[in-house]
């Protein structure tokens, strides 16, 4: 079984830091098990802002605005976070708070 197809089948328990300022979110694409990242960091007024690196926000498919996911972010709804991360063509494999 691929790594994309665990993941639909059994998603990782995902746990945040509280308070946390910056999570990083690891992602697996349903392409080849393709690895990507996604990382969500306080700006300097305290509100998350989202960074895909390398790869463009859009090719991720994701059915939701950034703006949706950095606001459920500043109100800590992970879970909220994770399913909408997890509406794309990429599913998260695990994650890593500060």
């Amino acid at each position: 079984m691929d790594k994309y197809t665990e993941l639909l089948n059994n998603p990782p328990k995902l746990e945040v830091k509280e308070n946390a300022r910056e999570v990083v979110i690891n992602l697996i694409s349903c392409m080849c098990d393709n690895r990507h990242k996604i990382t969500l960091k306080k700006n300097d007024d305290g509100d998350f802002k989202l960074n895909s690196h390398r790869d463009s926000y859009r090719n991720f498919q994701i059915e939701f605005d950034i703006d949706d996911i950095e606001w459920e972010a500043d109100d800590s709804n992970w879970n909220k976070v994770f399913d909408m991360i997890n509406s794309g063509t990429s599913k998260i494999d695990n994650i890593k708070s500060r």
